[in-house]
């Protein structure tokens, strides 16, 4: 008895030639509209399904092999003779491979100006629903849903190896592959923020060398349709690949600096920005970026939001640095950077990040799912609570050190001026360390006596206040919120500093 294929493709690459070489090995084939068309045309031998089903396909194709002489063909059990008896009996032949891929519902919802109705009618429902059913009984039917098995599956038919181990891998593949088709279609219907059920999906786009640490295995994952201001868009022009600690700090780099209108630099190592600099042109404000912190900049991230001339490109090139990120280089700019082997160029087309970003960590047996931090305060959105109050150009460095401090890993504390990151204390278990490393690695810079004082979180206590005031800070911006602000404010007054609530707080953990 001739072995029964069944092929029913949304995309169509590569079947006339898979059908073909099924022929040769003897497999009749079962097909259906476009892919039998596709397939008689090219010269491949196809009965139609409805010749199958008795039934003629309806409802402008949306009802084709929704049948129990399809679905009965697939499922059942070779060994169970039960099962071979009622095919027997209903003159049911049984089905020993399926070949479908499924409408392109991703494709879909990608197009400019696409409605709902047209979304809707790419959500297929017989190709799952036969490929379910086939991965189910996988011990007995072989089911192929991607391309690239076309050529091991013939190769494994022609020595004989179509065993249950390999037959349980392409199931296997089935199944996550349409729990990423529906994934991505609950994404695409579902209106509410936090849903009962929280179903996501992401596209391998390599496997890394290793994690975080040697001993540890990694592969980077994107979503099926990425933001476009994300570095899974990004074009990588030169250099080695990106590590675990690469992607996660470039990544760190890129939302720093979509806070940015004007030309910034952003510099960048252990998820902690160590430089920024914002100025009328990028040069200017490489040289503030690196005098932030000359020493931390070594072997950094940098991200660039306007194209790299050659006077920056040389400043860079003398440094040794693991990424630049930009939206674009100057031919004589590359030139230069890429005399470095193993540096990584690549290139963003800038913006702002989505307003609707989630973000998500994984714990153990679980994850936590947010909105993104994309709150952006201005000293319209500030509220003096001291008797100082800060002039302008104290108000334009507040300004600037909060949209910083919130970048950086609690508890945080950062001391700049209208236009540069001066010190950065980050991530320390009390606030009053993480203010003490910030101003120690500020004071001796040049414009500490225009600095300001930023705090991610309030002051749990007026000990930050003191410090700042008595290493020379007159002004600084925290959220409020202490059962204890009034003892900061009045330390404050004390010292005749300028302190301005926000009411929001930025904890980065």
């Amino acid at each position: 008895m001739a072995k029964l294929a069944l092929l029913s493709v949304s995309d169509k690459t590569g079947i006339v030639e898979f059908g073909s070489e099924l022929t040769k090995r003897g497999y009749e084939i079962i097909s259906t509209g476009g892919t039998l068309k596709t397939l008689v045309d090219g010269g491949v031998q196809a009965t139609p399904v409805e010749d199958v089903t008795g039934f003629p396909e309806m409802l402008d194709g949306r009802v084709k092999t929704l049948h129990p002489r399809i679905h009965a063909g697939i499922l059942a059990k070779r060994d169970n003779p039960q099962h071979m008896a009622k095919l027997k009996e209903n003159g049911i032949e049984p089905i020993d491979l399926i070949c479908v891929n499924l409408y392109p519902f991703k494709e879909t919802i990608q197009k400019d100006g696409v409605t709902d109705a047209e979304a809707i009618e790419q959500i297929d429902i017989g190709g799952p629903s036969m490929l379910r059913a086939a991965a189910k009984n996988f011990q007995d039917v072989t089911v192929i849903t991607d391309q690239a098995d076309y050529s091991e599956f013939l190769k494994r038919f022609d020595a004989d190896q179509l065993d249950k181990a390999y037959r349980r891998h392409l199931a296997a593949k089935v199944f996550r592959q349409t729990a990423a088709y529906d994934a991505l279609i609950a994404k695409y219907m579902t209106e509410e923020p936090f849903p009962d059920k929280l179903t996501v999906t992401y596209e391998k786009v390599e496997d890394m060398r290793y994690g975080e640490n040697s001993h540890q295995a990694a592969a980077y994952y994107k979503e099926p349709i990425p933001d476009h201001y994300s570095l899974a868009n990004a074009k990588q022009l030169h250099g080695k690949a990106l590590s675990y600690n690469n992607t996660r700090d470039a990544d760190a780099a890129l939302r720093i600096i979509a806070d940015f209108d004007k030309p910034a630099v952003v510099a960048l190592k252990h998820m902690n920005p160590c430089g920024i600099g914002v100025s009328d042109n990028l040069l200017t404000s490489w040289n503030l970026a690196y005098e932030s912190d000359p020493i931390s900049i070594f072997g950094g991230i940098i991200a660039l939001n306007r194209k790299v001339d050659l006077a920056t490109a040389e400043k860079m090139h003398a440094l040794f640095l693991e990424i630049i990120i930009a939206p674009a280089f100057d031919d004589d700019a590359y030139a230069v950077l890429a005399k470095k082997k193993n540096l990584r160029i690549m290139t963003l087309d800038f913006g702002k990040m989505n307003p609707n970003q989630k973000d998500m960590v994984t714990v153990l047996g679980g994850a936590l799912y947010q909105d993104a931090d994309t709150v952006h305060e201005t000293a319209s959105d500030f509220k003096v609570v001291s008797k100082a109050q800060p002039t302008q150009a104290q108000l334009k460095a507040l300004e600037f050190g909060q949209t910083v401090v919130k970048h950086v890993k609690s508890n945080a504390i950062v001391v700049t001026t209208a236009n540069q990151t001066l010190g950065v204390g980050a991530g320390q278990m009390n606030r009053i360390d993480s203010l003490k490393i910030a101003v120690d690695k500020a004071e001796e810079k040049s414009g500490y006596d225009e600095a300001v004082v930023a705090s991610d979180a309030f002051f749990p206590m007026d000990d930050c206040v003191e410090y700042a005031a008595k290493h020379g800070i007159k002004a600084i911006v925290e959220p409020g919120g202490s059962i204890k602000d009034q003892a900061s404010i009045d330390k404050a007054d004390e010292y005749g500093i300028a302190l301005v609530f926000t009411g929001v707080r930025h904890f980065k953990h």
